[in-house]
């Protein structure tokens, strides 16, 4: 109610699998390379999320993905298969390491990060790497990448008129929400 439907579905809903399609054992842990550690923070907890793994492990991305140089789904394919498929029992994160600059132009290998910003600036590149090779594509079809199906969401401010009282609703996408805890 009120939200334009999308004039394209870029991934189907209904093959977002919330549970491992396969068992995992725990993988390798990763190697601080330098002042690494909010990265690892974030790189793990996108490994271990099962609909995000799911779909990575497929290569459904890279078999599709015509990016030429940095893709950051592409990225993430190669670092879960490492780190779920890997015999050792710590591998380091080089590739997203070395691409930090296309992540977030603020990020630097030896200089400590925010965990946060790193996983809003890596959130919207997969999201990037979702949309490309579809332009043109309406707002409500950005919504609908696998990236914003599983972190995603939607805000719904509400206005209401203080002399009539007629509510006014929008809705606004988003890939990450930033709430101060005290």
């Amino acid at each position: 109610e009120g939200m334009a439907l999308p004039q394209r579905i870029l991934f189907p809903p209904e093959e977002i699998c919330m549970d491992w399609q396969q068992r995992q054992r725990p993988g390798a842990g990763l190697c601080n390379l330098g002042s690494t550690c909010y990265i690892n923070v974030i790189l793990q907890c996108r490994t271990y999320t099962p609909p995000l793994a799911n779909y990575l492990l497929s290569r459904d991305h890279s078999q599709l993905c015509h990016w030429q140089g940095f893709c950051m789904m592409c990225i993430m394919e190669a670092h879960v298969r490492k780190v779920l498929h890997s015999s050792a029992n710590v591998i380091w994160p080089r590739a997203v390491v070395r691409d930090l600059k296309f992540i977030g132009e603020e990020f630097e290998p030896d200089v400590p990060g925010d965990a946060y910003e790193f996983l809003r600036c890596a959130l919207e590149a997969m999201q990037r790497a979702c949309l490309s090779g579809s332009s043109d594509v309406d707002i409500s079809s950005k919504t609908t990448t696998i990236i914003h199906q599983i972190f995603g969401g939607f805000l719904k401010p509400r206005v209401t008129c203080l002399r009539c009282q007629a509510v006014s609703d929008s809705y606004k996408a988003f890939l990450h929400v930033h709430l101060d805890i005290k």
